[in-house]
């Protein structure tokens, strides 16, 4: 068993991994964005695909292993603030990395009806378990020394990793304008984000009839069908791995029986 502390960063772009065209095309309207630091420890087992013997120094050569293991980890999905709130005032986190949990861009914090398709979301944990699996060699280098490689999974529990799990929602409901443009991002694809959209949809606060809002169809309004995430796929990360491990037990063996 091995005790494990990483410490990475997540991050993804629709706007850089999709195109206007094809099947990608949802990603690139959605256009959303983030970081994500990951703080994690775990326990792994490890098991060697080839014997070994005894002792470290009759150990093989070089193994192949696999390993499956139980972690938990810190998260905070971020994202960079536009210059411009829905309606093109500044906005004062302009360029800033925001953490988006706070915002609650899915609804979580807004009072939502039940005829909503979020209708009782609930705010995500930054704690979150993860379980780690995967493949990987392990090389001799002399008797106390070894080289790893290895490529792993973490299988998660939650969906929110780039904080993106389930529908828009009427934009309104968010509970500022940062909240609002963090959500809904398809009009940044325009310069200065203020081109109207292609396929124009508006609506307007049924509390505040002046306070309109102009969105792509398909995205920043409340609809069964208006998805932003899929919240029946739990997300999953990969870590690749190259280290050197000291046998410290057997120097310390050798140097006790001289």
């Amino acid at each position: 068993m091995h005790l494990i502390i990483l410490y990475g960063t997540l991050s993804g772009s629709d706007n850089s991994a999709s195109s206007a065209t094809g099947e990608s095309k949802f990603r690139y309207l959605r256009n959303a964005s983030f970081r994500n630091r990951i703080k994690e420890l775990s326990v792994v087992a490890y098991f060697d695909l080839f014997e070994n013997q005894s002792t470290y120094i009759s150990r093989v050569k070089w193994t192949p292993y696999v390993f499956i293991g139980f972690a938990g980890f810190l998260h905070n999905p971020q994202a960079k603030a536009p210059a411009l709130d829905l309606h093109g005032n500044p906005l004062p986190e302009a360029g800033k990395w925001v953490d988006l949990r706070p915002l609650g861009t899915e609804g979580q914090y807004s009072q939502l009806d039940p005829t909503d398709k979020n209708y009782g979301v609930k705010p995500y944990s930054l704690l979150q378990v993860a379980i780690p699996f995967g493949v990987g060699a392990r090389f001799r280098l002399n008797e106390v020394m070894d080289l790893w490689g290895d490529i792993g999974f973490r299988y998660t529990f939650t969906d929110y990793l780039d904080d993106v799990s389930r529908n828009y929602v009427n934009l309104y409901k968010l509970n500022s304008p940062l909240a609002e443009a963090m959500a809904y991002r398809t009009n940044e694809l325009s310069p200065g984000g203020q081109t109207p959209p292609a396929n124009p949809v508006t609506y307007s606060d049924p509390n505040n009839p002046g306070k309109t809002y102009t969105v792509e169809a398909g995205y920043g309004q409340e609809f069964k069908d208006n998805n932003r995430g899929n919240k029946n796929n739990r997300d999953i990360y990969m870590v690749t791995s190259i280290r050197l491990t000291y046998i410290v037990g057997a120097t310390f063996h050798k140097a006790k029986f001289r």
